[in-house]
């Protein structure tokens, strides 16, 4: 049983290697926005929620060595914020109308979708493109419409929403690496 996880996980890890040149180029967008003092802004919904949570905390904690904090949110956290806008607005707008509030031009947007076809992550998407904020999208299966949205789309050739989610937190965990070397230059 395990075995055939295994198998399948490896598959699509071993799939990431083609990603290379646009995490690569993910990497650098984030440098010089944390450079410019901007910050990275996660969301996604359900365990791409918790990604979100997950890569902002790297950031702001540490991911491999002891140094400053890096500017970094997840637009999930605040309970308040996100039923308040579900409450009085719609669900569409959770994201969106956080990124109004607290994106700026230097600032880079990342949306995380399985799917890439998450209703209120294309309204964030509208409106961080809007305020000219960089949108990374890290999405799975064909991109959906968040692919043609994003300035830069890292997509995990996967059907599987587990094997997707694996793949996210691992290039996430390798561009807090990476970033983190670059920003103690």
């Amino acid at each position: 049983m395990l075995n055939n996880y295994l198998v399948e996980h490896l598959k699509v890890l071993k799939s990431l290697k083609k990603l290379e040149p646009v995490i690569k180029k993910a990497i650098k967008v984030s440098v010089d926005s944390l450079k410019k003092e901007g910050k990275l802004i996660f969301a996604g919904n359900g365990g791409s929620a918790a990604d979100a949570q997950h890569l902002a905390s790297e950031f702001v904690g540490r991911f491999v060595n002891d140094r400053k904090p890096i500017s970094a949110l997840a637009l999930t956290t605040d309970s308040s914020a996100l039923t308040s806008i579900a409450n009085d607005y719609n669900f569409e707008h959770v994201f969106s109308r956080q990124i109004i509030a607290l994106g700026l031009t230097k600032d880079v947007f990342f949306c995380i979708s399985t799917s890439g076809n998450s209703k209120n992550l294309i309204s964030a998407a509208k409106a961080a493109k809007s305020r000219g904020i960089f949108i990374i999208g890290l999405l799975g299966r064909d991109g959906g419409l968040l692919k043609s949205m994003c300035d830069l789309s890292i997509i995990v050739d996967s059907d599987n929403t587990a094997n997707i989610q694996e793949a996210h937190i691992f290039i996430g965990h390798v561009m807090c690496s990476e970033i983190e070397a670059r920003l103690s230059d």
